[in-house]
């Protein structure tokens, strides 16, 4: 198992900047992906950055140019930069992790989340 805590998330005003953290425990050897998503009221949790242990990013298009997505190995932890917020950035976002799953064929890959933190921006 894998346990995701996730950190950083606060209220802010348009134009500023929060940094969250995941840090990830448990059984750690094998994720290959770890990535940010956000749920904002009342809508469907969708995928703001993802990167791969090879170093493969994805964003959004909401979140490219201006947030970053980096992992650090030797912490197990994924961070997410996010500068020039918008009050539609405002959601709980929440700490994704993908590894190896319990069978090959049929169930190949395990999805691990995080508590979530809410980001809230403010005009």
């Amino acid at each position: 198992q894998v346990q995701l805590v996730e950190s950083g998330g606060d209220l802010v005003q348009a134009g500023g900047s929060l940094r969250l953290s995941c840090s990830a425990s448990g059984v750690v050897f094998g994720i290959f992906t770890m990535g940010w998503y956000r749920q904002p009221p009342g809508k469907q949790r969708v995928l703001v950055a993802s990167i791969t242990n090879g170093g493969h990013i994805t964003y959004a298009d909401s979140a490219r140019g201006r947030f970053a997505i980096s992992w650090d190995n030797a912490k197990n932890t994924v961070y997410l930069q996010m500068n020039s917020l918008k009050p539609e950035d405002t959601a709980v976002y929440y700490c994704n992790a993908e590894g190896p799953g319990p069978d090959l064929a049929t169930a190949p890959v395990r999805y691990y989340w995080g508590q979530g933190t809410q980001v809230t921006v403010s005009s």
